[in-house]
């Protein structure tokens, strides 16, 4: 059974950075694909970006070139380092494991995804 544990959210003002963290227990991160998903409040869950086995990196729009998705095989956990937060980043974030290696079209897709954490909430504000 694959357990997965998100950490790291919490209140930030705008502008403001926060590094999240996730450790899947019965998985390894670095044979894995795993991605990061956000739920904000009365909204749908929407992809924020995925790391797949061989270190490629897949971000939404929204987020590209503020967040980044890394890993450390050492400690078997996936990082999301988010810079230059809004307000409208504010949502709980969820972290996933997929199921194989999706294919492109399914990859930014929760489908996609097999295992899940219970998220950690992030709250940008002034």
């Amino acid at each position: 059974q694959v357990h997965v544990v998100e950490s790291g959210g919490r209140w930030v003002q705008p502008g403001g950075s926060l590094r999240l963290s996730c450790a899947p227990s019965g998985r390894t991160v670095r044979t894995s694909t795993m991605g990061w998903f956000r739920q904000a409040a009365g909204q749908e869950r929407e992809f924020v970006a995925a790391r797949r086995n061989n270190g490629a990196t897949y971000y939404a729009d929204s987020v590209k070139g503020r967040f980044t998705v890394s890993r450390d095989d050492g400690k078997n956990t996936l990082y999301l380092e988010m810079n230059s937060l809004r307000p409208e980043d504010t949502a709980v974030y969820y972290c996933a494991v997929a199921a194989g290696s999706p294919i492109m079209s399914f990859l930014k897709t929760a489908p996609a995804y097999e295992y899940w954490g219970q998220g950690t909430q992030v709250t940008v504000s002034s």
